[in-house]
């Protein structure tokens, strides 16, 4: 598993009691509060922030993340692990905080794979009570943002038909009779990125006995093929805010897709400029 980002129950176990590890708990208070994993922190804005791409605004996120990530108590020796209610159920929001944990370099990440779901699956135990970790110094590697592309470099894209722009939101996103899962006008503007190609983030994941959990990778490799990605691809995700695309960056990483790139400021960015360019009604 050391090469693995994605964690099982078991192995998570093992891990914490084998080594520092801090364990991070991306739902919302009220879903914390009433029972997580012992001794996990609870940081919601994982999943709430909204950056946007521009270098102040990257800068903002660097600074809010590093010191939420430090009050919770990592210093680049432990181990975190990172999980939500279900892959399918919470948006992503457990792989956007392993995307973003990577863009500010952190070198030792996990997912628990299947969430919480699959860890009370098994029967382990949950806690009620507020673990207060001590403050650490959270170490960011400025050399480890190139995960990271802006609306400048997605823009500049659109004239490279070897770089696939990837559209993973939901169907009524993509038709545009959407313009987010917040409500159907909450952005300015419905449609997609010009010349993206459209990969729901729901076909990274299936079914299983113990819950739903991301594909094998040659599974997502298959459905990459639907759209043309293949493991020398380069690839440049978007969806709202980060969240869907950040589950479909952790598959096609996991898959051996090579170079993945997030346009994190995501539709939200894009479609409140007027001056960046859009597709809109049904594709064809």
């Amino acid at each position: 598993m050391a090469s693995q980002v994605l964690i099982t129950p078991e192995e998570l176990s093992t891990l914490i009691g084998s080594e520092p590890t801090v364990l991070i708990d991306t739902r919302d208070p009220k879903s914390y509060a009433a029972g997580h994993i012992p001794d996990a922190v609870n940081i919601h804005d994982i999943f709430t922030y909204l950056a946007t791409s521009s270098p102040e605004g990257m800068a903002q996120l660097k600074g809010k993340f590093a010191d939420a990530f430090g009050a919770a108590g990592l210093s680049g020796k432990e181990t975190a692990v990172v999980y939500e209610q279900s892959m399918n159920t919470g948006f992503g929001q457990s792989c956007r905080g392993y995307f973003m944990l990577s863009f500010l370099g952190y070198p030792k990440i996990k997912v628990l794979h299947g969430g919480i779901a699959a860890w009370t699956a098994e029967g382990r135990p949950l806690s009620t009570a507020v673990k207060v970790p001590a403050m650490k110094t959270f170490p960011i590697d400025a050399k480890a943002g190139d995960i990271m592309i802006d609306a400048k470099t997605m823009l500049a894209s659109l004239e490279n038909p070897g770089i696939v722009k990837l559209d993973v939101r939901d169907v009524d996103e993509w038709v545009g009779t959407s313009s987010s899962p917040y409500g159907k006008d909450f952005c300015p503007r419905k449609g997609r990125i010009p010349g993206a190609r459209w990969l729901e983030w729901y076909r990274m994941m299936k079914p299983t006995p113990d819950g739903t959990r991301l594909k094998a990778p040659e599974e997502i490799m298959a459905e990459c093929a639907t759209v043309g990605v293949t493991p020398e691809t380069p690839v440049y995700l978007y969806c709202f805010k980060g969240a869907r695309a950040s589950n479909t960056y952790l598959a096609l990483k996991e898959a051996g897709v090579k170079d993945v790139r997030m346009y994190f400021g995501s539709w939200n960015e894009w479609s409140r400029d007027p001056s960046l360019p859009i597709e809109e009604g049904r594709p064809y």
